[in-house]
């Protein structure tokens, strides 16, 4: 895939969730790469490539890595692959010793990590079923659904409005993360607020799963995680006149509503996750 094939299909979706983008802008980087060694050239890539998709911390964060250390480094946009391949490696792992036999495990969206940890249990000879939304008006939730079933897993798939209804029978709600804040607000697909708000009233475990590289540095310094609105016409292409169409792809979830994070770096409340970057991620906060 060509630098500006990849520039296309994550602003149209064809490349979608947090780590995926970033781990596809991080190729696009390294074709760049071969071409240059320009900082001035490799900037304005990495620009164009964040320009891409506004509420995506880990896009960020990566690229910033790949230009700080490619001097030093020229395999770094490798190591940052291994990187997300290895931390979903081990959230996998971590996440999976959540799923118990027989529980009903509800998620929303899609998230490959959320993915890797239902596919890990499966291994590991654990009996569940997946609940999960359709998430309009893309249907990632579909996505989820057509995954989870080639691994043999029931798959119990319903459109978003019904999410409280069967929410009420779940044991656990795993659900991805496309940035978190110093203060711990987690950003993820319109809709998780309401489950993870609803989760804790009736007293759910509820997990944000991620690798912490989309923590967003910024808001330690006042800056607002912008929340991406995309396309009215995903939602109704030609609407009566009168009516405005508002399409926003994330929203905020408040650390208090929910479990905690399940991470590379372990389980933890979202609040406390910039303590373990601190120590494991310097770079990040500089």
């Amino acid at each position: 895939m060509t630098f500006k094939q990849t520039i296309t299909q994550i602003k149209t979706l064809q490349i979608q969730g947090a780590e995926k983008i970033a781990v596809a802008a991080v190729e696009a980087f390294a074709l760049k790469l071969k071409e240059t060694k320009n900082r001035s050239a490799l900037q304005k890539a990495a620009d164009e490539l964040i320009d891409t998709r506004p509420t995506e911390p880990a896009l960020r964060n990566a690229l910033k890595y790949c230009l700080e250390n490619f001097e030093k480094n020229p395999d770094v946009a490798k190591y940052v692959i291994n990187y997300f391949k290895s931390s979903k490696e081990k959230i996998a792992e971590y996440g999976a010793k959540k799923i118990q036999n027989g529980m009903i495990v509800f998620t929303h969206c899609h998230s490959g990590t959320v993915e890797a940890i239902l596919a890990k249990a499966n291994t590991q000879g654990k009996k569940f079923t997946v609940y999960n939304t359709e998430t309009r008006p893309r249907f990632q939730g579909r996505l989820t659904a057509e995954n989870i079933t080639r691994l043999g897993i029931p798959v119990v798939h319903f459109v978003d409005s019904a999410a409280r209804m069967f929410l009420k029978k779940a044991d656990l709600f795993l659900f991805g993360c496309d940035a978190v804040t110093a203060e711990g607000k987690i950003f993820n697909k319109i809709g998780t607020e309401s489950i993870a708000a609803l989760a804790n009233e009736l007293h759910i475990p509820s997990y944000s799963c991620t690798n912490s590289w989309k923590f967003d540095p910024q808001t330690l310094y006042g800056f607002e995680e912008i929340i991406e609105e995309r396309d009215p016409k995903e939602v109704w292409e030609n609407p009566p006149k009168g009516v405005t169409i508002r399409n926003p792809a994330f929203e905020i979830t408040t650390p208090d509503v929910i479990t905690g994070m399940i991470t590379e770096l372990g389980i933890v409340k979202p609040e406390t996750l910039i303590t373990l970057i601190q120590k494991n991620y310097p770079w990040m906060l500089e």
